[in-house]
C-alpha cells in the first residue's frame, strides 16, 4: 500500500520548496516594479510633487524640487507636446508601428499617483529603427497629456516599453468621452477594489487587447518622461486617431488614484525646434 503521510525529511522539502517558489513569484513581481522605475518612473517617493500650481511644487516648479529632476525646467526636448498639422512632416519612411505583442501574466497595480497594468512574463515588443523595445507597462493619464492642434482630450493611455540599453519607447493613445473602452471595460470593476499600493492578479492578459488598428496614422518625436525626472531620450509614438472612453471609465480612474493627484496631466512644453513627422499610411 502506498504510504499517504511523507517522511518529515521529505516533508521539510516539500515545505522549502513552496517557500522557494512563493519567494520567487513576489521576487518576480518587485522585479519588474523595480526595473520600471529604473526606466520609466524614477519617481523619488520622498520628494512629494504636484499637478497643482498653488502647492508650490506644480508642474512649473518640478526641476527645482530636486536635483535629479533639473531636466524638468531646463530640459529643451520635453513631452508632452501639442501636435499642429501645419508643423509636421510627412514621413512615410517611418513604416507602420512593428507590433510583436503575446499574451503574458499581468498584474494591476497602484502606486499613488497612477494606475498601471504591469506585464510579469514576455508580453513581446516593438521594433524602432532596428532596435526592439520589450513591453513592460501601461497607465493612464487623466486629462490627455498630447494636444492635437490646442484641443487637450479626457484621457491618454501610456504603453511603456525598454531596449537592451534601457532606452525607451513609449506609444500613446488619446481619447474622448463617448461610449466605453473594451480594453478599460474589463479592469473598471477591478480599478475600483484597488487599495493604496496594492495589486490585482489579472491572469494572462493580452496586450493586443488593447484594440490596435492597422495602417494607423501616427506621430512621431524624441521628448522625455511627463513625470519627474522627466528624463530626455524616450520615442514617442503617438496614435492620431482619438477613441472613445465612457464618463464612469473615466471616474472610475480618478476615484483610485491618491487624493490630489485625479488630474495627473503635466502641460505641454515648448518644441524648442524639435522635427515632428506623421506617418499617413496612405500619403505618397
Amino acid at each position: 500500500m502506498m504510504n499517504c503521510y511523507a517522511s518529515p525529511s521529505l516533508l521539510h522539502v516539500l515545505v522549502a520548496s513552496f517557500i522557494v517558489l512563493s519567494t520567487h513569484s513576489h521576487l518576480a513581481l518587485t522585479g519588474v516594479l523595480a526595473q520600471y522605475d529604473h526606466e520609466y518612473d524614477h519617481h523619488d517617493e520622498e520628494t512629494e510633487y504636484s499637478y497643482i500650481e498653488a502647492t508650490g511644487r506644480g508642474p512649473s516648479r518640478w526641476g527645482q524640487l530636486d536635483p535629479k529632476w533639473k531636466a524638468c525646467s531646463y530640459g529643451r526636448k520635453q513631452s508632452p507636446i501639442d501636435f499642429v498639422d501645419r508643423s509636421l512632416s510627412f514621413c512615410p519612411s517611418l513604416g507602420e508601428l512593428n507590433k510583436d505583442y503575446r499574451p503574458a501574466p499581468a498584474t494591476l497595480t497602484k502606486r499613488g499617483r497612477e494606475i498601471y497594468v504591469y506585464w510579469s512574463g514576455d508580453a513581446g515588443k516593438i521594433n524602432i529603427n532596428g532596435s526592439d523595445y520589450r513591453l513592460i507597462q501601461l497607465h493612464w493619464h487623466t486629462p490627455a497629456e498630447h494636444t492635437f492642434n490646442g484641443i487637450k482630450y479626457d484621457l491618454e493611455l501610456h504603453i511603456v516599453h525598454s531596449n537592451s540599453t534601457n532606452g525607451t519607447a513609449v506609444v500613446g493613445i488619446v481619447y474622448r468621452l463617448g461610449p466605453p473602452d473594451p480594453f478599460l471595460s474589463t479592469l473598471t470593476e477591478k480599478i475600483k477594489l484597488l487599495q493604496r499600493d496594492g495589486n490585482i492578479d489579472l491572469g494572462i492578459v493580452d496586450p493586443k487587447s488593447v484594440g490596435f488598428r492597422n495602417r494607423e496614422y501616427y506621430y512621431r518625436y524624441l521628448g522625455s518622461l511627463t513625470t519627474p525626472p522627466c528624463t530626455e531620450g524616450v520615442v514617442w509614438t503617438v496614435f492620431r486617431h482619438v477613441r472613445t472612453v465612457s464618463w464612469e471609465q473615466v471616474q472610475a480612474l480618478k476615484d483610485a488614484i491618491e487624493y490630489g493627484f485625479e488630474s495627473n496631466a503635466r502641460p505641454t512644453q515648448p518644441l524648442n525646434g524639435r522635427p515632428v513627422c506623421l506617418y499617413a499610411p496612405f500619403y505618397g
